[in-house]
């Protein structure tokens, strides 16, 4: 996908209204635009740095293609830009239809050992496809309307030519793991089930 000029003038027309989903430190990095899509910046942290070669919007983009070119539902991206600002980059895209799983899990009635068979599918899928997503966590998978599971935020993934080893199947599974105890939900969900369903024997 080419990327186009988007001058300050146009971005703030483009973000007129908007809801800001995320933000850091240096300000807005998500927005919701008052047509549904999002607008997603983009900024290169370090003056060197492998983002000059393959700007994280580059791979954000490029992610995108190779989990629909696999049949993973994803966002469909629309356009890229290159900002004003130094450094600065854009994606606009359609968000995938849909509601996370951190969301859903929140809902009343709702049942880990039900949706553990699910969850532990997708993971197996995505590791069998050679598919490393540092980023895989409960926050970033969408179960769609057609009842899918598909993934979001997905610049920070990486793609083997072969199904992952068993050694980068744990570290994905740590990480994981890790954002289960941030979120403090140790004690809901069942962690231990998810790695002896997901790692191979």
């Amino acid at each position: 996908m080419q990327c186009s000029r988007l001058p300050q003038a146009a971005l703030n027309q483009m973000i007129n209204g908007a809801r800001v989903l995320e933000a850091d430190s240096y300000g807005p990095k998500v927005y919701l635009l008052q047509d549904g899509n999002i607008l997603k910046l983009f900024r290169r942290k370090r003056f060197f740095s492998s983002a000059l070669v393959r700007p994280y919007s580059k791979r954000f983009i490029d992610n995108a293609v190779e989990l629909q070119k696999l049949g993973v539902p994803t966002l469909q991206v629309l356009q890229f830009y290159r900002l004003q600002a130094p450094g600065m980059t854009a994606v606009l895209y359609q968000p995938l239809p849909g509601e996370t799983l951190r969301q859903i899990a929140n809902k009343e009635g709702f049942s880990w050992p039900q949706a553990l068979p699910d969850l532990a599918n997708l993971i197996r899928n995505l590791h069998d496809s050679g598919i490393y997503f540092r980023s895989l966590h409960l926050g970033n998978i969408v179960i769609t309307p057609d009842n899918r599971m598909g993934l979001i935020d997905v610049a920070d993934m990486r793609f083997l030519r072969a199904p992952l080893p068993r050694h980068l199947v744990k570290r994905n599974l740590q990480h994981f793991a890790r954002y289960i105890a941030r979120e403090n939900l140790n004690e809901t969900f069942p962690m231990q089930a998810l790695e002896q369903a997901v790692l191979p024997s």
